[in-house]
């Protein structure tokens, strides 16, 4: 129920995206996904440190989370009075206003990239790449290190140097990159990281393996958002780009309960090997499928 509840409280996440698309022009669309992609990493890399703090405070003894749970409440109840009285009516379709207060009507485009096409990658991306995510405890605790006194410490900082190299490239590369190239370099990384944990025997590699798992978290996600909201219009944006983010987290939904159970049944080497495997299908879709966006002119 709790996996429900959040699930539900991420469409934030997806409106952030919505909102973006809507105040960014193409040339800056990626700039400014890849700002959104910042700040999620950035909460990414403080968030898991902050709730272990508040799980430490008891609050209720029945329940030694109810502190983490009750603050994490208090923020989505803050975010959401902000949004109520703070965030702009959405513009009339097929309208933008730019800086200087000109009316801009942009031209209807055929798709580049066809949606179902982005949705297929991002559903088939998410669901090894999330299943990986959810082993690596298993792989630090059971394999790595079993008689370590403090494994969840080993599996807090891994997490927090994902997140930190994370937001670091989304805020200072990504931004910079073309959106098809963000996602080709996360998906080939992706790859070559699965390859990589399924031989890892040391703390180095491990965090080699991390350092690819920064890049596609930072690239990947970020590149087909910005690919999904090319193929909108100001009229269906909300509806494209949602749908995107729903193929998304259908793979996130699946993956770990996937990925986790090969590695119990399989073993460790066999689970990561047939995720790379899979990723190197996407790398071939995303190679020979996805082009780079054709940009619309605007009339003014």
């Amino acid at each position: 129920m709790s996996r429900v509840v959040g699930g539900l409280s991420e469409g934030n996440v997806q409106l952030a995206t919505a909102i973006a698309a809507d105040i960014s022009d193409e040339s800056q669309r990626g700039s400014t996904m890849a700002m959104v992609g910042a700040c999620f990493s950035i909460a990414f890399t403080f968030g898991p440190a902050l709730g272990a703090w508040l799980a430490s405070i008891t609050t209720f003894s029945a329940n030694p989370f109810a502190t983490a749970a009750g603050f994490s409440l208090l923020l989505v109840l803050v975010e959401t009075v902000y949004l109520y009285f703070r965030l702009p009516e959405t513009k009339p379709a097929g309208e933008a206003r730019d800086r200087k207060g000109k009316t801009s009507v942009v031209e209807a485009k055929s798709h580049t990239n066809a949606p179902y096409l982005l949705n297929a990658v991002h559903f088939l991306f998410l669901l090894p790449f999330s299943g990986m995510e959810f082993s690596l405890p298993f792989l630090i605790t059971s394999i790595l290190y079993p008689d370590h006194p403090s494994p969840s410490k080993l599996n807090g900082r891994l997490l927090g140097f994902v997140g930190l190299i994370a937001s670091i490239l989304q805020g200072a590369v990504v931004r910079r990159m073309a959106a098809l190239t963000v996602v080709k370099t996360g998906v080939v990384s992706c790859t070559i990281a699965f390859f990589l944990l399924s031989k890892v025997q040391s703390t180095g590699q491990l965090y080699a393996a991390g350092t690819l798992l920064a890049i596609t978290s930072a690239t990947v996600v970020t590149g087909l958002n910005s690919l999904g909201s090319f193929e909108a219009k100001a009229s269906n944006r909300g509806e494209v780009l949602g749908a995107l983010r729903s193929w998304g987290q259908f793979g996130r939904a699946l993956g770990p309960l996937v990925f986790c159970s090969m590695f119990w049944w399989l073993g460790r080497e066999t689970a990561y090997q047939i995720g790379g495997t899979c990723m190197l299908g996407v790398v071939a879709v995303v190679f020979g499928g996805l082009k780079a966006p054709v940009i619309a002119k605007q009339v003014t």
